[in-house]
């Protein structure tokens, strides 16, 4: 199978962890691990992956630079962070193939609406979390929108829905040639056309699970798959009814049921992609990639109709 990897931030980085070279580096060779298991199973993947942690680091640094020196917007962060994380995940991953094997990382600009109403309503959570106190004083000295993010608080900005790919043909040529393929990383960078064609960046952050759709729609995948730090969906998620959705069909989810800081953006991107193609999408813990695909962890979404199967 053709499988669209979604590596989720709290996956390559845990809440609460320190955001040091070696931190981000030992996280992800966890994750090269679960994803040349993918591959030595024998299916072909690409890998998108977040960045809201890092993006936001390098946001505060810039802002920290000389006083004369305008702090880089967004989509150069963007970049910066793609480019970061995609060399650690490359380099991770070839370290645990055979000799010989392909693999590139492949910097993205995805094209946004410039009148996207997200421009006018920030929520994507970038950056480190910091208790009230903290965010509201730093937001009140850097003209941040902050907002809680579970119980502490962090800087949100920007969101727009990702429309196209730039870069779509390159990397399905680079697939069709058996290269495995990290691309789409933080959702890609996003720019826009202006009247005469050129191409723009963006102040924004584009959500990388709907990015991560997208990508697996236009490349004809045969799964997307979104790998996180949370085993599965969960309904009553840390409540002491809690229970496990193993399966379900895509008129089963209603995305308003989750949180939007949580699994909301990803049973919104699997919803679309199962109802766009027929085919299957799942979310689960990264640790668990290989037990997914065959329905023994995480939850899979399907295109079956309004069936929930669950799991205490």
């Amino acid at each position: 199978m053709l499988i669209v990897v979604a590596l989720g931030g709290n996956a390559l980085l845990k809440r609460g962890e320190p955001m040091t070279a070696e931190r981000q580096r030992a996280n992800v060779g966890r994750a090269a691990v679960a994803l040349a298991g993918l591959i030595e199973a024998g299916h072909r993947i690409v890998v998108t992956h977040g960045n809201g942690p890092q993006v936001g680091l390098l946001a505060l640094q810039s802002a920290a630079g000389p006083a004369d020196g305008a702090a880089y917007p967004l989509d150069i962060l963007g970049a910066e962070s793609e480019g970061m994380i995609g060399y650690l995940i490359e380099q991770e991953l070839e370290n645990r193939l055979p000799a010989g094997s392909l693999l590139a990382t492949l910097l993205t600009q995805v094209r946004v609406d410039p009148a996207d109403p997200a421009f006018n309503h920030p929520t994507k959570p970038i950056g480190p979390v910091y208790d009230e106190a903290t965010a509201r004083r730093i937001a009140a000295e850097r003209h941040w929108t902050i907002a809680a993010d579970g119980d502490k608080w962090r800087r949100v900005v920007a969101s727009p829905t990702p429309l196209e790919i730039l870069e779509i043909k390159v990397i399905a040529m680079l697939v069709e040639r058996g290269v495995v393929v990290i691309c789409g990383g933080g959702g890609g960078i996003p720019v826009v056309l202006r009247d005469d064609g050129s191409v723009a960046g963006v102040e924004a952050v584009i959500d990388k699970d709907r990015a991560s759709d997208l990508l697996a729609q236009q490349l004809g995948a045969d799964m997307l798959l979104m790998l996180t730090d949370v085993d599965a969906v969960y309904l009553d998620f840390g409540g002491p009814n809690a229970r496990r959705i193993a399966r379900a069909g895509v008129g089963a989810l209603a995305a308003d049921w989750f949180a939007s800081g949580s699994m909301r953006p990803k049973i919104e991107a699997a919803t679309t992609f199962v109802s766009a193609t027929g085919r299957p999408a799942a979310i689960g813990r990264l640790e668990d990639a290989a037990a997914i695909l065959l329905g023994d962890a995480g939850t899979m979404i399907d295109g079956t109709g309004p069936t929930l199967e669950v799991r205490p």
